[in-house]
């Protein structure tokens, strides 16, 4: 039999600026890029750390940064931003987008953000680019489970248009219209960068 797994997309990369006009490089994620992962994943906060991975770790395991690293552009699409403003362009958020097992037409979304540009507006420009390669690749519906606790990240999916689907103890369910949620990123007006990254998308 054929070999039919879809042929890698190119990098793309895209120069946008943050609420603050600081610029930052959104860009697809590489497998080579499990260095910046895990020095990303090190920078984020406990408290940060905790609200994303549900875990208190400190220092990621391998076996984290290797699935987060594991970016294929179909089956998962990851976006990555970097400051351009350091001397070292740092890596200071991420989005990822993960195609379930069982329905092809189904992915889990999953973001972070250092805190120190939580509230810029990557996380948006992020979304927006993972959702663009979402519908380029026939995924069409994502699901983002946050902690209860997490009014940061609910109040975003909220903005978004996501329904809750779910609740499992303090683990809550959101569902994500792709095209929808497109369609109203289009039409937003904040963040002044969301413009930039839906114009290249």
């Amino acid at each position: 039999m054929a070999d039919t797994k879809p042929t890698p997309r190119s990098p793309c990369e895209i120069d946008a600026s943050l609420n603050d006009g600081r610029l930052v490089c959104l860009r697809t994620i590489r497998p080579s890029d499990e260095a910046r992962i895990r020095d990303g994943i090190a920078q984020m906060s406990d408290r940060s750390r905790y609200l994303r991975f549900f875990s208190a770790f400190r220092s990621p395991p391998d076996s984290v940064v290797k699935r987060l690293s594991a970016v294929d552009g179909h089956d998962h699409i990851g976006w990555g931003a970097i400051l351009l403003d350091g001397a070292d362009n740092p890596p200071i958020a991420a989005a990822h987008a993960i195609r379930s097992d069982t329905d092809p037409a189904m992915g889990e979304l999953a973001v972070a953000v250092l805190d120190e540009y939580q509230g810029l507006g990557v996380a948006r420009m992020l979304i927006a680019a993972v959702l663009g390669d979402c519908q380029a690749e026939d995924l069409c519906r994502l699901e983002m489970q946050v902690l209860g606790e997490n009014r940061a990240a609910i109040k975003l999916l909220l903005a978004l248009g996501a329904q809750q689907t779910a609740s499992h103890g303090s683990v809550v369910a959101y569902g994500l219209d792709v095209a929808a949620t497109l369609t109203r990123l289009r039409d937003a007006t904040q963040p002044p960068g969301l413009a930039t990254v839906m114009a290249q998308i």
